[in-house]
């Protein structure tokens, strides 16, 4: 199983590429069972979500000029 230092690390790797399939099912074993990893998914998934937002309406402000 891997470790949280594992985890942390393949997490942040997903927000930037696709996991294999082993990695993935690793990746969601872990996560299962281990709340502190589990959230730390959520709040950079959340966090990634308000980067995507931010950046979507800084672009729509500066074309309109």
């Amino acid at each position: 199983m891997l470790s949280c230092k594992e985890t942390s690390h393949l997490i942040s790797q997903a927000q930037d590429r696709e996991l294999g399939i082993v990695e993935r099912m690793q990746l969601e074993l872990h996560l299962a069972m281990c709340k502190g990893c589990s959230n730390l998914r959520k709040q950079m998934d959340f966090m990634r979500s308000v980067i995507r937002r931010h950046s979507a309406a800084d672009d729509d402000t500066h074309s309109d000029h």
